[in-house]
């Protein structure tokens, strides 16, 4: 390896880490950002004790393994909340709402219209028109139960 003879090992792993830091922008999620510490690690050691090639490529990749493997367990002990968990569930953001069955539930089956839409539903049978409550998802199929109305709402005549 004569020509890195004339070059100071420690910047190549600097410039490494710095340009899987940015990569990381782009490609959020996986996991360069570690691989980036880890070249940054090897960079400052060789800086500092004047490591061979060997040893620089043996340093980064115990680094690399480190880091992973401690980042993996921080976040499994610690995991990032969501502002919003329920963002990319649409059936769980709708368990509480009332639908109306547009096609019978016969046989646990049916199909209900909520908002501008129709879901695939399961649960007790109910005739077309009966109004339902959303209790829970399974996938894209809606669990519903029977809406029990209120003792003020029975005495009301319904439209």
């Amino acid at each position: 390896m004569d020509w890195l003879d004339g070059l100071q090992a420690h910047w190549i792993w600097l410039t490494l880490g710095v340009v899987l830091a940015g990569a990381e922008m782009l490609l959020p999620g996986v996991y360069l950002i570690w691989l980036a510490l880890a070249a940054i690690a090897t960079g400052a050691l060789t800086a500092v004790l004047g490591l061979s090639l060997p040893y620089q490529v043996l340093d980064f990749v115990c680094f690399a393994l480190i880091f992973v493997f401690s980042a993996r367990r921080f976040l499994r002990d610690q995991p990032i909340e969501s502002a919003d968990p329920l963002m990319n569930r649409r059936g769980a953001r709708l368990v509480g709402e009332t639908a109306v069955v547009v096609q019978a539930i016969e046989n646990g089956s049916g199909r209900v219209k909520l908002g501008d839409s129709e879901w695939l539903v399961r649960g007790p049978d109910a005739a077309a028109g009966e109004r339902v409550r959303v209790s829970g998802s399974d996938g894209a199929t809606l669990l519903v139960e029977p809406l029990n109305l209120l003792p003020e709402d029975s005495a009301r005549p319904s439209s």
